[in-house]
C-alpha cells in the first residue's frame, strides 16, 4: 500500500508551519522536555499512521511506537507515542493528531461498511467513487485502503464507464450502437462498464456486450430480478449497485447477489474521536 511521500508531509506541514511557531517563540525557548500520547475514545481502524509518525519524524520528535495502519484498536488505547522537546512536540500535536483524526475516521467508515457487506455477501466488493475532496485524493484513497475497501475509479484515464450522457450526445441509438461496437473492438485490455437506470436498459446494454452494468439508484426489487436475469442469460457479466448506499443501507443491497457496491458515503466520515496526553518527562 503506497506511503504518501515525504514531498507531500512537508507541504502539509509548511501550510500549518510557514515560518515558526509565534505562541512558543514568543513564550521562550526553555521548554523542557516531554512526551505526547494520542488515544482514541473509540473504537476505530487506524489508518496513516506511518505518515503521522513520519510528520512527527520530519519536525525532529522522536517516534516510541505507533500502532500500524488497518489494524483496528479499541476505545482508551494510545495509538502513538511521541517525545521531544516542548517547542517541538507542540508543532508536531496538531499535524499528528488532525490527519489521524481524518484518516481514522475514512478508515472505520470504509470496514464497518464491508463488515456489514461480508455478513451477508462474502464476495461483494466496496468500491469508492472518484468524489473524493478535491486537492485530497492521494490522502483519501491511502485511508479507505486502509479501511479495506478499493477504488472504483481513480481517474478518467484508467477505466471505461460510459454514462447516458455519452449515449445521448449520438445522433440515435444505431449510432450509439456502432460507437459501442469500436469500443468493445479498441478496448482489448479493459472491461467496459455501462451505467444504466432501468431493467430494460440495463438488459439492451448486456446484449450489446457489456462487461458490467451500473445500475445507479436502482430499487432492491429491480436489482434482484437483474441478478436472476444475470445469471441465466449473462453470467460471466457483473452488475453493480451505486447511488445513494451508506452505511446503513448497504446489506440490503448486498443482499441482492450483486457484485460490487459503489459509494461516496465514506468521504463524509466523521472525524476519528482522538484525544492525547501530555506527559512532561
Amino acid at each position: 500500500m503506497p506511503l504518501l511521500l515525504d514531498a507531500e508531509l512537508l507541504e502539509y506541514i509548511r501550510e500549518d508551519i510557514p515560518y515558526f511557531d509565534l505562541t512558543t517563540t514568543l513564550l521562550g525557548s526553555d521548554f523542557e522536555k516531554a512526551k505526547l500520547e494520542i488515544k482514541t475514545r473509540e473504537e476505530i481502524v487506524v489508518a496513516c499512521s506511518e505518515e503521522a509518525a513520519r510528520i512527527a519524524e520530519l519536525l525532529g520528535c522522536k517516534v516510541e511506537f505507533f500502532v500500524p495502519s488497518s489494524k483496528r484498536v479499541k476505545a482508551g488505547e494510545t495509538i502513538m507515542s511521541i517525545e521531544a522537546k516542548g517547542e517541538i512536540l507542540h508543532q508536531a500535536w496538531k499535524l499528528t493528531q488532525v490527519l489521524l483524526e481524518y484518516a481514522c475516521g475514512m478508515a472505520t467508515y470504509a470496514n464497518d461498511m464491508l463488515l456489514n457487506v461480508q455478513k451477508v455477501n462474502k464476495h461483494c466488493e466496496i468500491l469508492v467513487t472518484r468524489k473524493s475532496i478535491p486537492f485530497a485524493k492521494q490522502f483519501a484513497i491511502r485511508a479507505l485502503l486502509c479501511g479495506g475497501i478499493l477504488p472504483h475509479r481513480l481517474g478518467l484515464s484508467e477505466s471505461i464507464l460510459v454514462f447516458s450522457h455519452h449515449r445521448s450526445l449520438f445522433k440515435d441509438s444505431d449510432a450509439f450502437k456502432e460507437g459501442f461496437k469500436e469500443l468493445r473492438l479498441r478496448a482489448v485490455e479493459k472491461k467496459v462498464v455501462v451505467e444504466c437506470e432501468g431493467f430494460d436498459d440495463a438488459k439492451e446494454m448486456l446484449s450489446l456486450g457489456a462487461d458490467v452494468v451500473q445500475m445507479d439508484k436502482c430499487d432492491i426489487q429491480m436489482l434482484t430480478e437483474l441478478m436472476e436475469y444475470r445469471q441465466k442469460e449473462f453470467p460471466s457479466a457483473k452488475i453493480i449497485a451505486a447511488g445513494g448506499i451508506n452505511k446503513m443501507n448497504v446489506a440490503e443491497f448486498a443482499k441482492t447477489g450483486v457484485d460490487a457496491i459503489i459509494t461516496s458515503s465514506p468521504y463524509q466520515a466523521k472525524m476519528a474521536d482522538i484525544s492525547v496526553k501530555w506527559i512532561k518527562i
